[in-house]
């Protein structure tokens, strides 16, 4: 009776298990969120809290920043600082996750400066960097490098310590070479820990922007968003929130379906 059971439960589709992935479920949840979002922001705009610009407002404001072109030239020049300084952080934090975690003597070296950085927050280092690198674009993008590569380390690190050693121990049982391990079973199980990793680093990426934009910029939603606090245009200082928002939303949407391209193995909820 058991095995009947147990064999009915194994057989059971993935989208019937309780709590189980279902996109178009999903899909509606989001809608709802949003309809409920947008609900709640319009009735503490109607009743006048500290003059809480309506949707409405932040709609058509947002209009005629389009039409101007202001907000595609501030979201280009914000996407493409983030980008640049995304990219290349974890393309250096997955090799040195890599050394950390597979050689113990590149994480004796390295592991005290990755978690000294890691302790300060990329914000502060801002204004050292405006007056070493000064106040063009490559103080922009160090910091927003340093804030992807301080994630996405940390995470491939971890991936590669925690992959099972049973898998390693049966691959070289098989006999398989350090190199065969190191690809056929390292990488793949630490892929899940390096796309968590930049998904992590993708949001410090965004913030660090925005605050390097506050401090010195001539464009960049950052840059809109303090021009508009000067003269009280909260309508203006809404829309760069949401671009903002929207544009870390598809960034990391695309992150998401990356790894559930690359992990499709792994059981999910």
């Amino acid at each position: 009776m058991t095995a009947i059971i147990t064999s009915e439960k194994t057989s059971m589709p993935p989208d019937r298990r309780a709590g189980a992935y279902r996109p178009r479920r999903a899909v509606v949840l989001n809608l709802i969120a949003v309809a409920l979002g947008l609900a709640l922001w319009t009735l503490l705009s109607s009743i006048g809290v500290q003059g809480l610009p309506g949707p409405l407002a932040v709609a058509a404001k947002g209009g005629e920043l389009i039409a101007d072109g202001t907000l595609l030239l501030d979201a280009a020049a914000s996407l493409r600082r983030v980008l640049l300084g995304f990219v290349l952080g974890t393309l250096l934090a997955v090799p040195v996750g890599f050394l950390m975690g597979w050689y113990a003597t590149a994480r004796g070296l390295l592991e005290p400066y990755v978690q000294f950085f890691r302790t300060i927050p990329p914000l502060a280092i801002i204004p050292l960097a405006i007056v070493l690198l000064g106040i063009g674009e490559v103080p922009k993008v160090f910091v927003i490098f340093l804030a992807s590569f301080l994630s996405s380390v940390v995470a491939t690190f971890q991936g590669v310590v925690d992959v099972d050693k049973t898998l390693i121990n049966a691959a070289r049982v098989l006999g398989a070479s350090d190199r065969t391990i190191f690809l056929k079973v390292v990488v793949p199980a630490s892929t899940p820990f390096i796309l968590v990793g930049m998904r992590v680093g993708l949001g410090s990426a965004w913030g660090t922007l925005v605050a390097a934009e506050l401090i010195a910029a001539q464009e960049g939603l950052g840059f809109r968003m303090q021009q508009a606090q000067l003269y009280y245009d909260l309508s203006t200082i809404f829309v760069g929130l949401i671009a903002i928002g929207v544009l870390g939303l598809l960034m990391d949407r695309l992150l998401l379906l990356a790894d559930r391209r690359l992990t499709d193995w792994q059981e999910r909820r």
